[in-house]
């Protein structure tokens, strides 16, 4: 993890999690919280968009999620707040389903919407504030 040139503020930087594709970074830790940017369904490894529809993507966007949180200190039961991202808001109750698979009886606020396009055309995208604490 490295340090911005704002004192109060950790740049999160993991490989179990694609890197940035634009001048951002995959988190930011502030105070007791982390704040992690949009995790798509890109293989970390690759770069590429994993093969498959709707539950691939899903999943494999949740487990980069998954390895940014961790690499912030946090765990998936400490994240307060999800906005998940859909192409088509017909996959919601198939990814209701991997997301209440994914989170087991932990159950942050969220928001879902419906967007136009997504990077590389991507079906999913989430992003999420973690508490540190």
């Amino acid at each position: 993890m490295s340090t911005s040139t704002h004192p109060s503020l950790s740049i999160v930087s993991t490989q179990n999690a694609p890197a940035a594709i634009g001048p951002y970074s995959q988190g930011i830790k502030l105070g007791d919280l982390v704040f992690v940017s949009g995790c798509v369904p890109f293989d970390p490894a690759t770069g590429d968009v994993v093969p498959g529809g709707i539950e691939e993507q899903a999943k494999q966007a949740l487990k980069n999620l998954k390895g940014v949180v961790e690499a912030s200190g946090s765990e998936i039961g400490k994240i307060v707040k999800t906005t998940v991202f859909l192409k088509n808001m017909g996959d919601f109750a198939t990814v209701n389903r991997i997301y209440a698979d994914f989170f087991g009886g932990h159950k942050p606020a969220r928001s879902c919407v419906e967007v136009a396009r997504l990077p590389k055309d991507v079906l999913f995208e989430i992003e999420c504030i973690a508490s540190l604490k």
